[in-house]
């Protein structure tokens, strides 16, 4: 089992204590969403001019980039060359750090219908999925926002060129929020699964999401079932931890949060 987390969790950390520590808890990779307030990254100088030591760093600390997770909306066409750029120069990270994926959001819908959502996505993945596939990365769709029902997320992968765009499954929102099973949501999205978001939480009815995130086994997300049905399917990807203190800061600090999570997924014994 190859265990990640994405550096929402870690919101101040610098880039050496993000690298060390990840090497410390026993991780195999880290997944990029924002160094020290800077969410997009490649305008670091640890990501642009002086990228290739910081890949180093990165490697001789024993660990991998498991994904660059950007802020793209593919449905917007507003931003579509602002997004357009953003890929171009994660695609450039890509082939740098040796890293698979890139992360995108579908975005909110809107006032445009479910339809012409679909057609403008099926267009922008395919002109950005030939931008990361020059670069040798493919581009992962997030169960996520208006894009987290595993029907409506298959109605754009079947139009889109398996070979540049994939799925990235966050085990927690179709459960969470659309009641979901996770066996549905493999049948529908299996093959194109190759990446997974995992977080837990509760349920409680008195808050505005009606659910709060918590460590790992103290809420009721099936977690293990998940982890046994993936297996089952011969998965092989990394399991990538979104603890969301960035945007939830009220939630248990990284130092906390993060050496829990490898516990917790090491006693799976998968």
């Amino acid at each position: 089992m190859q265990l990640s987390f994405t550096t929402l969790g870690c919101p101040e950390w610098e880039l050496d204590v993000i690298i060390e520590r990840a090497a410390a808890y026993g991780f195999d990779a880290i997944d990029f969403r924002g160094v020290t307030g800077e969410m997009n990254i490649y305008k670091l100088p640890a990501f642009s001019d002086q990228a290739q030591a910081t890949r180093s760093r990165i490697r001789d600390a024993g660990l991998q980039v498991s994904c660059f997770s950007s802020s793209v909306h593919m449905v917007s066409r507003e931003n579509y060359e602002k997004n357009l750029e953003e890929i171009k120069q994660y695609a450039k990270l890509c082939s740098i750090f040796d890293t698979r994926y890139i992360r995108v959001f579908g975005g909110a819908i809107g006032s445009v219908s479910r339809e012409q959502a679909v057609e403008d996505m099926v267009r922008h993945f395919g002109e950005m999925g030939n931008v990361a596939k020059e670069h040798g990365a493919k581009l992962l769709l997030e169960t996520h926002d208006d894009w987290t029902s595993c029907a409506d997320v298959r109605s754009v992968l079947e139009q889109v060129d398996p070979e540049a765009v994939g799925v990235l499954w966050d085990l927690h929102h179709p459960y969470r929020t659309k009641g979901e099973q996770p066996e549905q949501t493999w049948e529908t999205l299996g093959r194109w699964i190759e990446y997974v978001h995992v977080k837990d939480s509760r349920l409680t009815p008195d808050s505005d999401r009606g659910f709060q995130y918590c460590l790992l086994g103290e809420g009721d997300v099936p977690l293990n079932p998940i982890f046994q049905l993936l297996h089952s399917k011969g998965y092989s990807g990394y399991y990538t931890l979104e603890w969301e203190k960035k945007w939830h800061p009220q939630l248990a600090e990284a130092d906390i949060a993060f050496p829990q999570y490898v516990r917790y997924m090491r006693q799976t014994g998968l």
